[in-house]
């Protein structure tokens, strides 16, 4: 009787090197987003004419992400995943640079064009999940990719602990900390020199040309775990983005609103550790499927009241179901386009999930600042707002689910 041999073990080395590469990446230059998420709307707040304009600044982070999606994709496919970090980085660091400028001469429109710009850095950190998964094996991928995301704990320690040196380190508050985002960009784009990923060979007359934009959004999965992706995301920066004002208005600490924001994400990043062995086990979808349920949980908590350890209650929750949520569905994607496809199809889902969150993003501050005669109200508007978007992406994975397997 002839015995077959195993196949051989995927060799995966060279994925942890670039699995390490991008986790340090995370760690260092991505603390630089919950530094801008914490104080753009305080500052904003100040700046602004109209309290209703608050959160503009990081409004325009998010639409910059938005716009610089579907070129840095182009670039990386082009020229190499390096290329477009290290862009994402420059983007970042002239952001900040026109962002303190605006502070020390108290101009906001010169700020909200500063945080376009930071857009840039947003954009390419988005990107990181998906340089995990370019050399990572079947198996190895969801790890890979929830690794990635996991080098967001450092980030959530180093940034607002940062806000609370260098907040005030200046007679213009909030200016040493946008001194500091331009330090972390300078210094972590040199962290791309170690990563060793190919880059994608040009298209030949013979190359596959794989299916345009709308046909793969009509593939049933990419059209689910993109529009599951952009929910999660979307809420999530929703209730992010006005949680520091919330806070704040009710009588506690820019210190405290900090705190609220590291423990927020820490819980995006913690799950990460054991999210892609989840996946592995249960399966993306089901993942996806506790990411919303939790998620609708944070905005059952906020709705309860606005006592401290509320706030920690729903932005843990708030975290940890972006985690499921989003790591689901990136998941569900990377597994369902061709390697041609590739440059096509994410920068198509980040450019659809950046405008979802940048959308989200405005409404927050008027949501929040002009929807009601309280902080209270706004934050109540801001949590109800929830529910119609959890309604769809629920709709759409059960329909995606009772699917027919062979479908």
């Amino acid at each position: 009787m002839t015995v077959l041999a195993a196949p051989p073990a995927p060799d995966d080395r060279l994925a942890r090197r670039n699995v390490f590469v991008l986790v340090a990446a995370q760690a260092i230059l991505g603390a630089q987003m919950p530094m801008i998420f914490t104080i753009a709307g305080l500052a904003g707040q100040s700046l602004a004419s109209n309290p209703c304009w608050a959160t503009l600044p990081i409004s325009a982070t998010v639409l910059g992400s938005m716009l610089s999606a579907t070129p840095l994709s182009a670039l990386m496919q082009r020229h190499g995943r390096r290329a477009g970090f290290v862009a994402g980085a420059v983007g970042g660091m002239v952001g900040a640079a026109i962002g303190a400028f605006a502070l020390y001469i108290g101009n906001f429109p010169l700020f909200v064009l500063g945080a376009l710009f930071t857009g840039m850095y947003m954009s390419a950190q988005g990107f990181y999940r998906f340089a995990a998964a370019d050399t990572a094996s079947e198996d190895f991928r969801p790890k890979a990719i929830s690794w990635v995301m996991a080098g967001g704990l450092l980030s959530a320690i180093i940034g607002p602990q940062l806000v609370k040196i260098t907040a005030d380190a200046f007679v213009f508050p909030f200016l040493g900390t946008y001194l500091a985002v331009i330090a972390l960009n300078a210094v972590g784009m040199f962290l791309f020199a170690g990563l060793r990923i190919p880059t994608p060979q040009p298209p030949s007359a013979d190359t596959p040309r794989g299916r345009t934009r709308m046909e793969l959004l009509r593939t049933p999965v990419i059209a689910v775990a993109v529009i599951c992706a952009t929910v999660s995301y979307a809420l999530m920066n929703l209730v992010m983005t006005s949680s520091p004002l919330a806070v704040v208005g009710c009588g506690f600490e820019t210190g405290d609103a900090a705190n609220v924001v590291t423990a927020h994400v820490l819980a995006m990043y913690a799950p990460s550790f054991i999210t892609g062995h989840i996946i592995a086990r249960f399966g993306a979808d089901k993942v996806v499927a506790m990411g919303l349920a939790i998620l609708a949980g944070a905005g059952a908590v906020a709705l309860t009241g606005v006592e401290l350890e509320k706030f920690f209650i729903a932005l843990i929750l708030l975290g940890v179901g972006w985690n499921f949520g989003f790591i689901g569905a990136t998941t569900m994607l990377a597994s369902s386009y061709a390697p041609h496809e590739r440059g096509r199809m994410q920068g198509l889902n980040d450019l659809i999930v950046f405008g979802g969150v940048t959308l989200a993003s405005l409404s927050s501050g008027g949501l929040m600042n002009c929807s009601g005669g309280s902080v209270q109200s706004g934050w109540e508007a801001v949590n109800i707002a929830m529910v119609p978007f959890l309604v769809l992406s629920g709709g759409a994975l059960i329909w995606l689910m009772a699917r027919p397997k062979a479908a």
